[in-house]
């Protein structure tokens, strides 16, 4: 057995040591908001923090990481709060959003690690791919997470996590249907 901690809750895998991070939190612990992109750690879908490193969760098997703290997409922000969740909808980032949690991720040990990137740090951290191009929106997003992280900026919220799409509609004027 497989003994580490995912999103602040020690979990307990009964599963071969040699399996991927990536299907013990998809198929395991049903947090499928880690993609599976690639499987050869090239795309960066998968990247989850462990132990405060962007990590390929693909290419990372669960015997290897023993003992460590996971954080995955989930985990991230109860509601949906963080700065990098904030400004990747401000700066209008996603499109299809498949690839978007790991950037997410990838953006977000970037932040803990350096509060003030540049575009240059960004570049050369984030290299996750995004088959819809969104990357001179990424760099915006990330420096604006940033600020915002600082205490420099702040993004609104957007609707919160729960709530009918209906009412949805009613609070975020961009989703109501044009006349």
């Amino acid at each position: 057995m497989t003994r580490f901690t995912v999103n602040n809750q020690p979990i307990q895998y009964r599963m071969d040591p040699s399996t991927p991070l990536l299907w013990a939190l998809r198929d395991a612990s049903n947090l499928t908001g880690t993609k599976y992109g690639c499987g050869n750690g090239h795309c960066g879908a998968c990247t989850v923090d462990i132990d405060g490193q962007a990590v390929r969760s693909c290419q990372t098997t669960i015997g290897s990481i023993e003992g460590s703290f996971v954080t995955t997409i989930e985990g991230l922000s109860r509601e949906r709060d963080h700065p990098a969740q904030l400004a990747f909808i401000a700066e209008n980032v996603p499109q299809c959003g498949f690839c978007i949690p790991g950037m997410i991720m990838a953006t977000a040990v970037l932040l803990k690690k350096n509060g003030n990137p540049t575009e240059d740090d960004i570049r050369e951290n984030i290299t996750n791919l995004c088959r819809c191009g969104i990357y001179p929106r990424l760099v915006e997003a990330v420096l604006r997470a940033a600020r915002a992280q600082r205490g420099d900026e702040t993004i609104p919220a957007g609707v919160p996590s729960g709530i009918d799409p209906a009412d949805a509609a009613r609070l975020v004027p961009a989703l109501l249907p044009t006349k």
